[in-house]
């Protein structure tokens, strides 16, 4: 969500809000085509989403993770708290190289944690406080330039900061769970080389996913600061 002031709004909407709506709709559309080919190319090898996970996991000395099956397209996870892996049904039966490709990614987040990768660990430990906070800053805001106090805008800042941090922190993580999956599905020869380049294009695909929604935060954060400005 979006807040206008002054007389610049309209050149705020056009030049930066715009052209973002825009490139979300592209990278979204982009990665339901992409997913959608590869989910109907089956892999030579015939090997699950679910298997190939398993393989992955016990290569890495993972076979305390459990992988379970979540209702949903694409609502495939790793949860750190209870070490589950969880493929939707699509991925975690199906035997095509995009299911492979997302079970193998989320299998890189199991990884990350047992290898203690700090941005996975910063992100489980910021991810609490954003669920409390999200819907927070908007109102936090409106209510501090109406009642002109700056204390309550300067914490309507802080709170949307979180958020900002979230999306920053996870730039790195999903690529590195990215690498580490499709590094692994070569070493142990999950798939063959034609069949790792679907792979990557499906993941690249889902990666753009983030940068966008970073670059919406971005935008956010900016324009609250320049909101805060304009107060002054």
């Amino acid at each position: 969500m979006y807040l206008y002031y002054g007389s610049q709004d309209m050149m705020y909407f056009i030049v930066v809000i715009l052209p973002l709506l825009l490139l979300t709709f592209v990278v979204q559309i982009k990665m339901k085509i992409t997913y959608s080919k590869y989910s109907g190319i089956m892999n030579r090898r015939g090997i699950s989403g679910a298997e190939a996970a398993r393989n992955i996991l016990d290569g890495m000395g993972l076979r305390h993770v459990r992988i379970e099956r979540v209702a949903g397209e694409l609502t495939d996870h790793f949860d750190p708290r209870t070490n589950t892996l969880r493929l939707s049904e699509k991925n975690y039966s199906g035997h095509s190289v995009a299911a492979v490709g997302v079970a193998a990614h989320e299998a890189g987040h199991a990884i990350q944690y047992a290898k203690n990768y700090v941005p996975v660990k910063l992100r489980a430990a910021v991810i609490p406080a954003v669920r409390f906070s999200s819907w927070l800053y908007i109102p936090m805001f409106v209510l501090g330039l109406f009642y002109n106090m700056s204390w309550f805008i300067y914490m309507a800042l802080i709170v949307f900061s979180l958020t900002f941090i979230l999306q920053l922190i996870t730039l790195p993580v999903e690529f590195n769970a990215s690498r580490r999956a499709i590094s692994v599905i070569e070493s142990r020869s999950i798939l063959d080389s034609s069949e790792i380049s679907g792979v990557k294009k499906v993941l690249w695909a889902a990666a753009m996913t983030y940068v966008v929604a970073f670059l919406v935060s971005l935008a956010q954060l900016i324009r609250i600061l320049l909101l805060r400005r304009n107060d002054d």
